[in-house]
């Protein structure tokens, strides 16, 4: 097996603009990822940040293939994925998932959580699997007779993990998915997602803005800026010695609560 599980390069995304698009003929193209290399070694949790705009969310559906890049090359495990059709994808497809930032509207609010983590199984709400899963985030059983309305956001977020974990996956990407969480439930789903690496040789890419979250889950983090990446480094590396102005705005962006003051 190869030592990187991804390998991207000069990788080009770009989509018509339609604000500039003139009464007769096409809309001019706005390039969104302007020619980005890297690479993800397997089982390595990279982290992926940058301000709005950066194109943070466009590379995360690039890699997933919900979005075709316009130029490049995108290698899964050595082959190249870039331009593959949809016919094409769907035997990697249990290889690569997504967890999404929303997990209410990404569930379906007619489903229940077994049939929610059975469907991309095409199996039945009995399957052992489905327990499986639920039991590697930490539900009970039983939660999957419950339907979306009835959990809160962070079980919501576990069901949306169970859910990419059922297929065993080799690479999930987790697109702002603790965002919308309190501290408290922001920390569990951040402790579970180590624990999922650990023990299933998961490769994890972490779409986030909020640093201290990337300081916290990721062996490496990428910086974006306006589609271009500014700064690849070791975690520590990068927290401790920024090499590049943008990234040091970032940082310095960070809150620092202030022990003086009392609430």
């Amino acid at each position: 097996m190869a030592d990187n599980i991804f390998e991207v390069a000069d990788l080009r995304v770009d989509v018509a603009d339609m604000t500039r698009k003139p009464l007769f003929g096409s809309a001019p193209r706005l390039e969104i990822l302007k020619g980005i290399s890297f690479t993800i070694p397997r089982g390595a949790v990279l982290g992926i940040v940058g301000g709005s705009g950066s194109g943070k969310t466009t590379l995360g559906r690039t890699l997933v293939r919900l979005a075709e890049p316009s130029g490049g090359r995108m290698l899964f495990d050595g082959q190249d994925i870039a331009h593959l059709s949809d016919a094409a994808m769907q035997p990697l497809r249990p290889r690569i998932q997504m967890i999404f930032q929303d997990p209410l509207s990404s569930l379906n609010p007619r489903l229940t959580v077994g049939r929610t983590v059975a469907a991309p199984l095409n199996a039945r709400t009995n399957d052992p699997r489905i327990g499986q899963a639920l039991e590697h985030v930490g539900l009970p059983a039983d939660f999957a007779r419950r339907y979306p309305h009835e959990l809160s956001g962070g079980q919501r977020q576990r069901v949306g993990i169970a859910r990419a974990i059922a297929m065993r996956p080799e690479f999930i990407l987790a697109d702002e998915i603790v965002s919308g969480l309190d501290v408290s439930s922001q920390a569990q789903v951040l402790m579970l997602l180590e624990t999922l690496v650990a023990e299933l040789g998961l490769t994890l890419a972490f779409i986030s803005h909020d640093l201290s979250v990337i300081r916290r889950l990721c062996s490496r983090v990428i910086v974006l800026r306006a589609g271009e990446i500014v700064e690849d480094a070791a975690t520590e590396d990068l927290f401790e010695r920024p090499q590049h102005a943008y990234t040091r705005e970032l940082l310095d962006a960070i809150p620092t609560p202030d022990p003086s003051v009392r609430w």
